[in-house]
């Protein structure tokens, strides 16, 4: 499909990614420590995926 990386693109991809990492982890960790302490609301998440679920079987159905 295409050609195999070379060495100076490989390192670039590298470097992205570090650089991702290192920007994204602490705000992983503090997302992490608030969701310990947030309200649980499965039903707010429950319901519309329930909904879903229940139109695409309708829809099949249907067909």
């Amino acid at each position: 499909m295409g050609e195999a990386l070379q060495t100076w693109e490989m390192v670039v991809l590298g470097a992205i990614v570090i650089a991702l990492l290192f920007f994204a982890v602490p705000g992983l960790r503090q997302a992490a420590r608030r969701s310990r302490s947030a309200e649980k609301d499965w039903p707010g998440f429950l319901l519309p995926i329930g909904a879903v679920i229940l139109f695409v079987i309708l829809l099949i159905m249907i067909v």
